[in-house]
């Protein structure tokens, strides 16, 4: 197994995508909206993916957050509302909103268990700072950091309730920064002091089974690296401060934040102590780049692979999407 997750061209497996995740056996595989059309066609993706990888319970990736982020739109699937609407309940009564994102997380995993998907990029942890770029924005759960660790573990669990596993991001936080990581790359000057506040919903939920690195320095620690190619984020900070020991994959190695031809992102994320290189585009040729230089997964990379997974082997509870989101939006009513 190699440790990438692979994006893929289209609505169905090519031969040559066939060929090839069967050749470099992909850890796992990351979904977009040019990958979904409905619910039968995604079944069928999703069945496909599980047979050239061998394992029922293969990584199938999607970034289903809700607002401007959702790979599945209507009006195939249910719109579902942005991080901002739960922080604004949150506001006004804490548990109210803490219920709400619970029902909320379950129904989106629903959603996806339905058609096959098993991971959801999903809870943001960034603390939103006034004055940072939108790219985080209304995505955010808040600026309080226990308020951003609380929804974010109603999310976790909501997931895991529809049996789908959810992904922390953007360690170790992307609420300060400046610029659009997709489009270069920001450079945070905040002080370790000030950083804390960044870090603090990270340590709270270290124990999630999986979470997705920061293309963004912060010169506090690396002034020359951004957090997904820096040894010194990643050991000192992420496995050390945080003490994360879940599975960490790098945000995706196609995001002008990164430099160097896609061999080198590949084999940079891993080298700095990634467990999983993130590669989104479905682009042949920087696959093959990709999967040519990060050679097998380590043991302890397998494992943590293997842990995550299992947090959700039982599966859902049964509750469908509408009672669920039902329940949600009286909640949110109370806003």
């Amino acid at each position: 197994m190699t440790p990438l997750f692979f994006g893929l061209s289209g609505p169905d497996l090519t031969a040559d995508e066939r060929a090839f995740f069967t050749e470099c056996d992909p850890a796992g595989f990351i979904l977009f909206r040019r990958n979904v059309v409905d619910r039968v066609q995604l079944r069928r993706l999703t069945a496909a993916l599980r047979s050239v990888s061998g394992r029922d319970d293969v990584p199938i990736l999607i970034d289903q957050e809700g607002g401007r982020v959702a790979r599945m739109r209507p009006p195939e699937w249910p719109a579902f509302p942005a991080g901002e609407a739960f922080a604004a309940l949150y506001d006004r009564a804490p548990v109210s909103a803490i219920e709400a994102m619970l029902a909320n997380a379950q129904a989106i995993g629903a959603v996806l268990a339905e058609v096959g998907i098993n991971v959801d990029c999903l809870p943001l942890l960034d603390v939103r700072q006034p004055g940072a770029h939108d790219i985080i924005g209304d995505r955010a759960l808040g600026a309080e950091p226990m308020q951003v660790a609380a929804l974010g573990r109603a999310t976790i669990d909501g997931l895991a309730r529809a049996g789908v596993v959810g992904v922390v991001k953007h360690m170790p936080g992307h609420g300060r920064a400046l610029v659009d990581s997709h489009l270069e790359l920001p450079i945070v000057d905040a002080s370790d002091a000030e950083l804390e506040t960044d870090l603090r919903p990270f340590r709270t939920l270290a124990t999630a089974p999986m979470a997705m690195t920061a293309h963004v320095v912060y010169r506090a620690w690396d002034a020359e690296r951004c957090a997904s190619l820096s040894p010194v984020v990643i050991a000192d900070i992420i496995r050390g401060r945080i003490g994360f020991d879940g599975l960490l994959m790098s945000d995706d190695l196609g995001m002008q934040a990164l430099g160097g031809d896609y061999g080198a992102r590949a084999g940079g994320v891993i080298a700095a102590g990634c467990d999983i290189a993130l590669h989104c585009s479905g682009i042949m040729d920087e696959m093959i780049a990709c999967a040519g230089a990060v050679g097998t997964i380590s043991d302890a990379a397998r494992a943590r692979l293997d842990r995550a997974m299992a947090t959700v082997a039982a599966g859902g509870d049964g509750l469908s999407q509408d009672v669920l989101a039902a329940r949600r939006d009286a909640f949110l009513a109370l806003a």
